[in-house]
C-alpha cells in the first residue's frame, strides 16, 4: 500500500470533517501557502479527539498564517 504522505498532503478524516462543518475555516485553510498548510496538517495529525479537532479547526478562523504553527 502506498503512503500518501510522501506524494502529497494527507488530510486526517476528522480534520476534513471539521473543515466541512466550518466553511470559514475551509476558506482560510484553502488560501494558505503550501508550507503553512503542511504545518496545519502536521498539527492536526497529533489531535486525538473530535472535540479537540473541532476546536482546532475553529481556531483557524481569524489567525494570520504566521500564527498557525
Amino acid at each position: 500500500m502506498k503512503d500518501n504522505r510522501k506524494s502529497g498532503p494527507h488530510v486526517p478524516p476528522d480534520f476534513g470533517t471539521a473543515l466541512a462543518r466550518n466553511p470559514d475555516a475551509m476558506d482560510v485553510f484553502s488560501g494558505l501557502a503550501q508550507p503553512v498548510r503542511e504545518k496545519v496538517l502536521e498539527k492536526s495529525r497529533r489531535i486525538r479527539s473530535q472535540a479537540e479537532m473541532r476546536a482546532y479547526v475553529d481556531s483557524l478562523v481569524g489567525l494570520r498564517p504566521d500564527q498557525m504553527e
